[in-house]
C-alpha cells in the first residue's frame, strides 16, 4: 500500500516536471505575440484620467481572464477530439496577425480620415463612465482575439505530449500572460505619474531626482511608439513563422535568406493579400 501512494506521488512529480518543461517552450513559442499583446494593451489602457488608469485596466484584466477561462476547455476539446484542426486554426490565426501588423503600417503611410471636430464641453460623470465601458469592452474584444492566437500557438507546441501535459503547461502560459502583459502595462500607464511626484517632490530642477521624473514623464508615450513598432514586428514574425514551419514549400522556396528574414517576408506577403482583399470587399459592402 505505501509502495502505491509514493509511486502516485512519484507520478505526479514526473507529470508536473514534464508539464514545467514543456510551459518553458511554450512561453518561448508566445513571446512574439506577447509583445504585441502588450503594445496593444498599452495603449488601450492609456488615455484615460489618471485616477481611472488602474481601475480600467483591472477590468481589461478580468475580462481577459474570463476569455481564457472559455478559450481554454474549447483548445483542449479540440486537442483531445480534432487535433488535426489546431494547425488550421493556428494558420488562420497567423493571417490575422500579418492582416493586423500589415494594415498598422498602412495607416501609418496612409492614415485614415478622422474626425477633428470635438464637442467643447465638460462631459459628465455619466458620460465619462459610458465612453470608458466602450473603450473597455473593444479592449475585452481585442484581448479574446489575441487569447485565442496565444492559446492555440501554445498547444501547438505542446500537441506531441499527453493530455494531461497539455493541459498544465497550456493554462500555465495563458495565466502567465495575463499576469505578465497586465502588470508591465500597469508600470508603464503609471509611469508619468511616478514622474510627476519626482517633480513634485524635487526641490531643484537640476537635482538628479527631479531629472528621473521628467525623464519618465517624457519617455512613456516614446514607449508606447517603441512598443507598437516591435509589437508590429513580431506579429508579423510570429505571422510568417507559423506558415514557414507548417508549410514547407514555402520554406524551400526561400531557403536562400535567413530564417527572420523568411518569416517577416512571409508575414508581410500575407498580411498585404489579406488588407486587399479586405479593401477590395469592403467597397462592395
Amino acid at each position: 500500500m505505501a509502495l502505491g501512494f509514493f509511486a502516485v506521488f512519484d507520478d505526479i512529480a514526473s507529470l508536473l516536471d514534464d508539464a514545467a518543461a514543456m510551459s518553458k517552450v511554450a512561453t518561448k513559442k508566445t513571446v512574439g505575440i506577447l509583445g504585441d499583446d502588450l503594445a496593444v494593451n498599452a495603449q488601450k489602457a492609456s488615455g484615460f484620467a489618471s485616477s481611472r488608469e488602474l481601475p480600467v485596466l483591472w477590468a481589461i484584466t478580468k475580462g481577459s481572464f474570463r476569455n481564457k477561462i472559455v478559450i481554454l476547455p474549447i483548445a483542449f476539446l479540440l486537442s483531445a477530439f480534432a487535433s488535426w484542426l489546431i494547425i488550421p486554426i493556428l494558420m488562420l490565426g497567423g493571417v490575422y496577425l500579418s492582416y493586423e501588423g500589415v494594415e498598422k503600417i498602412f495607416e501609418y503611410f496612409v492614415p485614415h480620415e478622422t474626425n477633428n471636430h470635438i464637442e467643447n464641453r465638460i462631459l459628465t460623470d455619466e458620460e465619462i463612465l459610458e465612453i470608458e465601458k466602450v473603450k473597455v469592452k473593444a479592449a475585452i474584444v481585442t484581448d479574446s482575439i489575441l487569447s485565442i492566437e496565444i492559446v492555440i500557438m501554445a498547444l501547438g507546441t505542446v500537441l506531441e505530449q499527453s493530455l494531461p501535459i497539455q493541459i498544465v503547461a497550456v493554462t500555465v502560459v495563458a495565466i502567465l500572460a495575463t499576469m505578465g502583459v497586465y502588470g508591465v502595462v500597469a508600470l508603464l500607464v503609471r509611469m508619468d505619474d511616478f514622474g510627476f511626484k519626482l517633480i513634485d517632490f524635487a526641490k531643484d530642477e537640476n537635482s538628479l531626482i527631479h531629472k528621473i521624473g521628467y525623464f519618465l514623464v517624457q519617455a512613456l508615450p516614446k514607449v508606447i511608439k517603441f512598443l507598437t513598432v516591435v509589437g508590429t514586428l513580431a506579429m508579423l514574425l510570429v505571422a510568417g513563422g507559423i506558415f514557414v514551419h507548417n508549410v514547407h514549400q514555402i520554406h524551400e522556396f526561400l531557403h536562400f535568406l535567413p530564417i527572420v528574414l523568411t518569416e517577416l517576408f512571409v508575414g508581410l506577403v500575407l498580411g498585404a493579400l489579406a488588407l486587399a482583399i479586405r479593401k477590395s470587399i469592403s467597397k462592395f459592402i
